[in-house]
């Protein structure tokens, strides 16, 4: 059951895709303790990586498509 996408939801997502200067980079270099960072505290810590996540249906350190 997918749950429903909110617009706050997609205003936090709008932040981690493209304000965050730390998923940001994570996802542009794919390496490093940035990406290391991002891939470890996502799920558990980060808003607006869990929005990203619900909203994108990527996790927030995955290269964009």
């Amino acid at each position: 059951m997918q749950q429903s996408i909110t617009d706050k939801d997609r205003k936090k997502a709008e932040f981690c895709l493209s304000r965050c200067p730390i998923c940001t980079k994570a996802r542009e270099k794919q390496k490093g303790f940035r990406f290391w960072f991002v891939k470890n505290i996502e799920d558990s810590m980060c808003p607006a990586c869990k929005a990203y996540a619900k909203v994108h249906g990527r996790k927030a350190h995955e290269p964009i498509p």
